[in-house]
C-alpha cells in the first residue's frame, strides 16, 4: 500500500488540524515522538466522541492494537463497541485488510497517517470518512495512538450506522498520506523569531 507525503495542511477538519497541531508542537520540542501525558489539546472533551484511543503491542509482528476505548462515532459506525478488543478482529476480515496498513505505517513511520476513504451509506448517500492517526511513545517505541475519525457528506445529512458495515461496497481509498514534511507548529499571523522588518 503506497502513501503519498503530505504536510500538516491535508488535514481538513478544524477539529483535526488543532489535534495535529498540538502533536507537533510536542514533537518539534524533541525532535521525538511525544508521550500520551503530555498530549492536553484545548477542548478535548468535545472530541471525545470522535476519538480512539488504541494501546500498541510491537512486540507482535505485525504490531497488535487494542482498543481501549471508543468514542461513540465509531460504535455506530462499526455496529458496536470495541472496547478491549484486538483491532483487527474487531475490523473483520473485510474490512482489516484495508484499514490496518494505515495503523502499521503509522507505527513504522512514527508519524502521523491521514486517509480519506468514500463509503456509500445504507441508503447510497456517498459518506468521507477522514481518519487522523498521532502516535504515542513511552519508552522508544510507539506504544499508543489516537485515532480522531470524522465523517462528511456533500450530500448533507446521512446514516451513520453501520456505516462500516452496512453496505455490500468496501470503502473506496481517495488519499493516503503521512504527514512527513513541515513538521513543526507556527501560530497563525506571527513573524517566525529571527525576521527583521523594515518599513519604509
Amino acid at each position: 500500500m503506497d502513501f503519498a507525503s503530505a504536510d500538516p495542511s491535508i488535514v481538513k477538519s478544524i477539529k483535526q488540524r488543532d489535534l495535529l497541531n498540538t502533536w507537533l508542537r510536542l514533537f518539534a520540542r524533541d525532535q521525538a515522538v511525544p508521550r500520551m501525558n503530555e498530549f492536553q489539546p484545548a477542548r478535548i472533551e468535545d472530541e471525545l466522541p470522535d476519538l480512539v484511543f488504541l494501546d500498541v503491542d510491537t512486540g507482535a509482528q505485525p504490531p497488535r492494537l487494542v482498543i481501549q476505548s471508543d468514542g461513540t462515532r465509531m460504535s455506530s459506525a462499526y455496529g458496536n463497541t470495541g472496547k478491549g478488543r484486538y483491532l483487527d478482529e474487531y475490523l473483520g476480515a473485510r474490512l482489516a485488510p484495508i484499514v490496518m496498513p494505515v495503523y502499521y505505517e503509522c507505527i513504522a513511520r512514527r508519524l502521523p497517517a491521514y486517509t480519506i476513504a468514500n463509503i456509500d451509506d445504507i441508503y447510497g448517500r456517498i459518506v468521507a470518512y477522514e481518519r487522523l492517526l498521532l502516535p504515542f511513545s513511552d519508552d522508544g517505541n510507539v506504544t499508543r495512538i489516537i485515532a480522531s475519525l470524522k465523517t462528511i457528506s456533500e450530500d448533507g445529512g446521512f446514516e451513520i450506522r453501520n456505516l462500516m458495515r452496512g453496505s455490500d461496497k468496501l470503502p473506496v481509498p481517495k488519499l493516503r498520506t503521512i504527514i512527513d514534511r513541515d513538521l513543526f507548529h507556527r501560530a497563525p499571523g506571527r513573524i517566525p523569531s529571527g525576521d527583521v522588518l523594515e518599513f519604509g
